[in-house]
């Protein structure tokens, strides 16, 4: 009999909020946090896929390789996100391995730096539009342009920076590797940050490329692929909201995947906030998935036994 699966995603600053300074033990207790909540989805009974965003470790990389360009020479993106991948998964799979045995439950838990195939002819590289990295004066960002070829934007007065296209996941590599292992009762850690974004080059190999996948995209993709039957998305609110901020706003405990895509359309959910976790959950489930919840993590087990969180399924049935 197959295992029931769930696949959760939650952010980087999860693990790395913007009120602490980034040391490696606020990182550690982050993570020790992070896997009490992922546990209880264990324990109701679910074989799990973590997938962690990596946005302020990877930013913070590219300054510290900034810092020491006259020294070292610096990676490139897409080996900055494996490398996120590989320190985050580590902190993580600890966590989780420590708070299992906490529990007394028996179970295995693996990290896999993951590549995920982008197209190369996605518009997106023809218009990057997500910063990375670091702020520089005009006069280094102009030089930086000039040598590097990067794309260059001024950001809200604080300086220059480089932007990176955001194509859309078509494959996950490692997606059979990650079922096998998550019906074989392992805990996975996997596509971190969206996973490090590879195309097919002219000669059928895979190739790294300077971009950045969106976490929750990635997250559905894989969710797809090894046919999860929960689709777990958390965020920084305990339910989806209509006119939020507004007076009148209201929460939605349950959304279908029709109500969802209106709201969508209606503008509702905008591209910077909930519009990519909306459209991930809407691709998951048209594609058979059962349900998605989407909750903050310290709703999250109460969001489990249905008293918290927004659900979006196919239909009010």
């Amino acid at each position: 009999m197959r295992p029931k699966i769930a696949l959760v995603a939650f952010g980087g600053n999860a693990m790395l909020p913007e009120d602490q300074k980034g040391l490696q033990s606020e990182q550690m207790r982050n993570a020790a946090r992070a896997a009490e909540l992922l546990v209880h989805i264990v324990q109701k009974g679910y074989e799990l896929i973590v997938v962690h965003g990596n946005g302020p470790q990877v930013g913070n990389l590219l300054i510290q390789m900034e810092e020491a360009a006259n020294k070292i020479p610096p990676y490139s993106l897409d080996v900055c996100d494996a490398m996120t991948e590989g320190s985050m998964g580590f902190m993580l799979e600890r966590a989780l391995i420590n708070e299992l045995r906490r529990r007394s439950v028996d179970k295995e838990v693996a990290s896999l730096v993951t590549q995920v195939v982008v197209d190369k002819d996605d518009p997106a590289f023809a218009k990057p539009t997500k910063p990375v990295g670091p702020f520089y004066s005009k006069f280094r960002g102009q030089e930086l342009a000039r040598e590097k070829k990067w794309a260059m934007v001024e950001d809200a007065g604080r300086g220059y920076r480089k932007v990176v296209p955001s194509p859309k996941p078509i494959d996950v590599v490692n997606n059979r590797i990650i079922r096998e292992l998550v019906e074989a009762g392992r805990v996975v850690i996997a596509a971190g940050g969206g996973g490090i974004p590879v195309i097919l080059n002219s000669n059928g190999l895979f190739e790294g490329v300077e971009a950045v996948i969106d976490k929750d995209y990635a997250a559905s993709l894989l969710a797809r692929e090894v046919k999860a039957d929960l689709f777990i998305i958390l965020t920084a609110i305990e339910r989806v909201f209509i006119d939020f901020g507004k007076p009148d706003q209201r929460e939605v405990p349950v959304l279908t995947v029709d109500e969802a895509r209106k709201h969508l359309a209606d503008g509702q959910f905008p591209p910077g906030s909930m519009g990519p976790k909306i459209r991930a959950a809407i691709e998951y489930i048209e594609a058979g998935g059962r349900e998605v919840l989407i909750t903050k993590d310290s709703h999250l087990k109460a969001a489990l036994i249905n008293r918290s969180g927004t659900r979006i399924v196919a239909s009010a049935a």
